[in-house]
């Protein structure tokens, strides 16, 4: 094989050249990190990669599966609406990323049917500025946030009380001089209780304990280069056996007690089951006093928004493996081997470092989308889409917007409905419901994972999803386009269409590749076109 050694610089220039999209160094940095390719250096000690190892990485796992998702999903799919090309970054640029959310579409696919470009696929420009668009599942906002970059007026419904809560935070007016100043003086306040209650060393000496024998045991990166080719028969062994050896010997270390001043803690009784059985003593008590702390604030929207990045951090410390972050299966107080990293790993035992650099981030990004997004109104509603009368909710709040809408009524619709059974939307934020002792309305939900996706309730998810585009439909002008993300794979949305007096009139279908899920296998996604009759 060649030895034609590259820097991270130009392999990425090199790899973008030759997949025709963007390759950032980060991301050959992480093909480095976790063994998928070799490390090399040359005389001057500096990192760089071998050109041909790259191009057979490439060839293996981009090209070559490329194509075999093109013969597996069809040939009628428009590959410019992967949107493939895009960086993380791009897909979570500012307030889109200020706090996780199931389910979401990414920003660029709303971006494209609401903005004035047109291309051999979108052969029509279908949203004007200060046009009014309506989102009935409005999710965590993401249709609100893009409207408001582009210059069109919005309107979210969501049955959960905490998305739109999300969602309001997302695309509300922020006195951030204000917030910066409150924020930065609860978290750290928060950090000043944790290190009077509990003992720090405890954590410091774990972590050099781990990395002590995690570089022993399953050194980065020959460890995940032996798994990578089948050297070692059987991880979860090996990993199992490696976790045993670690517990024995530490453990008298792990009879310590992490706490020293237990006078300070918290009444533990008054916290919620979802709290006592996912979070550690610790940061149970670090989110307790936060939330302590927030009854003093009397500001409704500056709450709302320590609210979100206190929601974001405790999401990030629940007592879980790191491969379950998305998906919960069983609470992990100590350490366990992680598939995910290839080593021994533990559950994060305190919320502090997340607030803090979830405090500054917050910040940052309202700063960031407040320079950027027009002066339009952007409503949320929490209500029932089935049944809600989105006219009469914006009168109460907003009497100019409800006149600009009498006037003009709602343009059109983007919108994602929920998939039968494939989420719980409640449940993915249960935490964050008993933080804040949030009314749950898990019984308002269509399609909910809890329902399964049997016969019954595939009818009722017609039922439901129907019903929603009826009511709606009274808000909307005649002409109004309705345009529904979905992965139909029980061709329901026919039916859908017909019992909802409307017409699809258009399909564009994508490839959805960019998954972060464990089960990372591409699907096709049908972006439906519809009318009224």
């Amino acid at each position: 094989m060649s030895q034609a050694l590259l820097s991270i610089t130009e392999a990425s220039k090199w790899a973008s050249d030759y997949l025709d999209r963007p390759v950032s160094q980060s991301n050959i940095s992480y093909l480095i990190q976790y063994a998928k390719i070799k490390k090399y250096s040359d005389e001057q000690k500096k990192i760089k990669v071998n050109q041909e190892e790259l191009k057979k990485y490439y060839d293996e796992e981009v090209v070559q599966k490329q194509q075999q998702w093109k013969n597996k999903l069809g040939n009628d799919l428009d590959w410019g609406l992967s949107f493939a090309h895009l960086r993380e970054s791009d897909t979570t640029k500012h307030v889109h990323r200020l706090h996780p959310y199931k389910g979401k579409f990414i920003p660029q696919l709303v971006e494209y049917f609401l903005d004035k470009h047109i291309n051999t696929h979108k052969k029509k420009i279908y949203f004007k500025e200060e046009d009014v668009v309506l989102d009935p599942f409005m999710g965590s906002g993401t249709t609100l946030v893009q409207s408001s970059e582009i210059g069109l007026h919005s309107i979210g419904i969501d049955v959960s009380d905490f998305n739109c809560l999300i969602s309001k935070v997302k695309v509300g007016k922020h006195d951030v001089v204000k917030l910066d100043k409150t924020a930065r003086n609860v978290c750290f306040k928060t950090r000043e209780f944790s290190q009077k209650v509990f003992d720090d060393s405890f954590d410091e000496q774990l972590k050099e304990k781990l990395s002590e024998f995690n570089n022993k045991h399953f050194p980065n990166p020959e460890f995940k280069t032996k798994i990578r080719k089948g050297l070692i028969e059987n991880e979860k062994e090996y990993g199992e056996g490696k976790l045993k050896q670690f517990l024995n010997e530490n453990r008298e270390f792990f009879e310590k007690n992490g706490t020293k001043d237990k006078t300070g803690l918290l009444n533990e009784k008054d916290m919620n089951s979802f709290l006592n059985k996912w979070f550690s003593k610790r940061v149970k008590q670090e989110l307790f006093y936060y939330t302590k702390l927030l009854e003093k604030i009397d500001d409704g929207n500056l709450k709302n928004i320590l609210r979100v990045i206190l929601s974001r951090a405790a999401r990030s410390c629940r007592a879980t493996k790191h491969s379950d972050l998305a998906t919960l299966t069983e609470p992990q107080i100590g350490p366990y081997y992680c598939r995910k990293h290839k080593k021994l790993c533990t559950p994060i035992n305190s919320v502090v470092k997340h607030l803090i650099r979830y405090t500054y981030d917050t910040i940052e990004r309202l700063k960031e989308f407040s320079n950027i997004k027009k002066d339009v109104n952007s409503f949320v509603i929490h209500g029932d889409s089935r049944e809600v009368n989105i006219f009469d909710e914006v009168k109460k709040q907003n009497p100019e917007f409800y006149k600009l809408l009498l006037n003009q009524k709602i343009a059109g619709i983007f919108t994602s409905p929920p998939y039968v059974g494939q989420i719980d939307y409640h449940e993915q934020h249960a935490y964050a419901y008993e933080l804040f002792d949030i009314a749950r309305k898990d019984d308002k939900e269509i399609g909910p994972l809890f329902n399964g996706q049997g016969q019954k309730a595939k009818e009722e998810y017609v039922e439901g999803i129907s019903k929603v585009f009826i009511n709606i439909s009274k808000f909307v002008k005649d002409d109004g386009d309705f345009f529904v993300v979905a992965n139909d794979k029980y061709n329901l949305y026919p039916i859908i269409a017909e019992k909802s007096g409307l017409k699809i009139v258009e399909q564009f279908k994508r490839p959805v590749l960019n998954r972060t899920e464990r089960d990372r296998q591409p699907y096709a996604e049908i972006i439906f076109h519809m009318r009224k009759v």
